[in-house]
């Protein structure tokens, strides 16, 4: 592995060998297209003075020979280049994602996006664009061979390229940037019609699809003003470029038919001039033709590589054996992006392994925070949060997941079964499933639905009421039994046969030996807890035996606390 390369880099260096091999196919290609010109030569100098038939037979014979092997290429090299680029994407499409998930952790809103761009990256190298980079390369040596033929009808070839190659670089100057800002724009537009569509059932309970629209339209507005202000320079010189080479052709006969008149040049070098210059001159046409999806292709490269450049959210990693659910959280300060004040302050306490810990505390006290952090999603600006003395954000993360469960406070589930989404989207092994199931007191609930466990539960589980997704969630997160459990609101949706089955589950999940931490505002989630942690604006105002510190919150005033329980003074002390 070549060090110092992102993994862009390095899929493209890896492919070297296969882009050496479509230039050598587009250098014999391109001698190839050298063979009608040689013929129409051969057959005006030879054949028609000569009065030949085998001549013709046989030249015609070998230039549909080189015809057909030159095709074949064609198809060589096409086949090549999609091959390339569906590699590419089979290599890099995991590394994207994973990054993709980085960037919604991080708040950034490059994600999906990053998919679509190596999506248009494949996309371009299995079109005709690229072709034309291929090609471009070789059209010195249409035109020296025009030069061979006559210096001035060289010289005019050249003039004509050179004109090209301006055009090429003023569709470029003209368009690049309004393109750009199109595409950010798109994206934006994109962006939030997501976040509609994810919001479907507030926007049409509150008429809100008006407003929506309106927003789409204006944002949509502004993306198709820029891309045909780009479209319409294009357009001007696409207009331009056509007659330009055509003109170039009409021309270099007439310059080849008064040459020619001068004894100068033989009628069939004007014909082979004229197509010879029309092959040199195709792929600066059809570069100017496609340079919408070459910008476009470039953007996507740039920000692809941004992506690959930018530090990993965390470091690998390395497997280790299963904890035993030992908790600590020692001297954890945590400040959101972009935020002045920190959400956590000087937070410590520790949970050993088995026993139930209830966060509570008004809301924006930090809870939801808390749990993010306890399960490795976040890290602290100071301090750690470990399990069984290692860091959590630090632990591989497929590692850490297998020990580990977590329900958050809105439970998305995949598109997929029952099963699949209990077993968090693997095959999974049945019996661990019914028994993730049974734990929740879910299992017979599951069998009661259409399919049982086959149910296919739709987009975002839109088959199931919002407590049968919490419930499945629950099970989803018990699944093997992990020694770690975070719950932040499991009982936000839940009735009372609900609440009932999560407490039990709770219950099961503690004497298995798992250590649970919830996020609960009901006392009813309290029966099987062994301690409380009271927050109040992101400090520890009181952490302590369950019925200690319920029976001192139950106090008017906070006074003469327990030993075994610890009160923070309401003043704030520094974080």
């Amino acid at each position: 592995m070549m060090q110092g390369l992102s993994p862009l880099k390095l899929a493209l260096s890896r492919c070297r060998g296969g882009f050496a091999a479509v230039a050598g196919f587009s250098f014999v290609i391109n001698l190839l297209v050298l063979s009608t010109s040689i013929y129409m030569l051969q057959v005006y100098d030879r054949v028609l003075t000569g009065r030949s038939v085998e001549t013709l037979v046989y030249l015609t014979l070998i230039t549909t020979a080189a015809l057909a092997a030159m095709g074949a290429l064609e198809f060589f090299r096409s086949r090549l280049l999609v091959q390339l680029g569906t590699w590419i994407d089979r290599v890099l499409s995991p590394q994207v994602l994973g990054r993709g998930l980085e960037n919604a952790l991080r708040g950034s809103s490059y994600r999906t996006e990053a998919l679509r761009d190596l999506a248009t990256l494949r996309g371009y190298l299995g079109g005709g664009g690229i072709m034309a980079l291929f090609d471009a390369p070789w059209m010195p040596l249409y035109l020296a061979f025009i030069f061979l033929l006559h210096p001035l009808l060289g010289l005019v070839a050249l003039g004509g390229a050179i004109v090209l190659f301006g055009l090429a670089l003023a569709n470029n100057a003209l368009t690049a940037g309004t393109l750009k800002q199109a595409s950010a724009a798109s994206a934006r537009a994109y962006q939030a019609a997501d976040a509609g569509f994810r919001n479907a059932e507030v926007i049409d309970g509150m008429g809100m699809g008006g407003v929506l629209a309106r927003r789409w339209d204006a944002a949509n507005a502004s993306v198709l003003a820029l891309q045909t202000t780009a479209s319409d320079w294009a357009g001007v010189i696409n207009a331009f470029t056509k007659p330009f080479r055509m003109f170039l052709q009409v021309a270099v006969l007439g310059l080849g038919a008064w040459l020619s008149l001068r004894h100068e040049v033989s009628p069939g070098a004007m014909i082979a001039a004229s197509i010879i210059m029309s092959r040199a001159l195709a792929p600066v046409e059809q570069a100017i033709a496609t340079w919408k999806q070459t910008t476009a292709a470039r953007e996507a490269w740039c920000r692809l590589d941004r992506l690959f450049e930018a530090p990993s959210l965390r470091p690998p990693g390395m497997e280790l054996p299963r904890p035993q659910g030992r908790l600590s959280v020692d001297a954890v300060v945590y400040t959101p992006a972009g935020a002045k004040e920190p959400v956590l302050k000087n937070l410590s306490f520790a949970v050993p392994p088995g026993q139930v810990l209830a966060v509570i505390g008004p809301s924006a006290a930090g809870k939801s925070t808390l749990a993010r952090l306890i399960v490795g999603m976040l890290s602290p600006q100071q301090g750690r949060v470990r399990l069984d003395g290692v860091d959590v954000f630090g632990w591989n993360r497929a590692d850490f997941g297998s020990y580990v469960g977590y329900l958050p406070q809105d439970v998305e589930l995949f598109p997929g079964t029952v099963r699949e989404n209990i077993a968090r989207m693997e095959q999974g092994d049945p019996a661990a499933i019914v028994a993730a199931a049974r734990m929740a007191g879910v299992h017979e609930m599951i069998l009661k639905l259409p399919n049982g466990y086959d149910t296919e539960i739709g987009e975002q589980g839109s088959v199931l009421s919002g407590g049968q997704r919490q419930r499945i969630g629950l099970a989803r997160a018990l699944y093997r039994r992990p020694a770690l459990v975070v719950l932040d609101e499991p009982n936000s949706n839940l009735d009372a046969i609900g609440e009932e089955a999560l407490n039990q589950g709770i219950a099961a999940m503690k004497e298995a030996g798992s250590t649970v931490v919830i996020v609960a505002h009901r006392p009813s989630l309290m029966v099987n807890v062994d301690c409380v942690l009271v927050l109040n604006e992101g400090q520890a105002q009181m952490f302590g035996p369950r019925d200690v510190v319920l029976a001192q919150l139950r106090r008017p005033e906070q006074q003469s606390a327990p030993p075994q329980v610890r009160v923070v003074s309401s003043e704030r002390t520094g974080s």
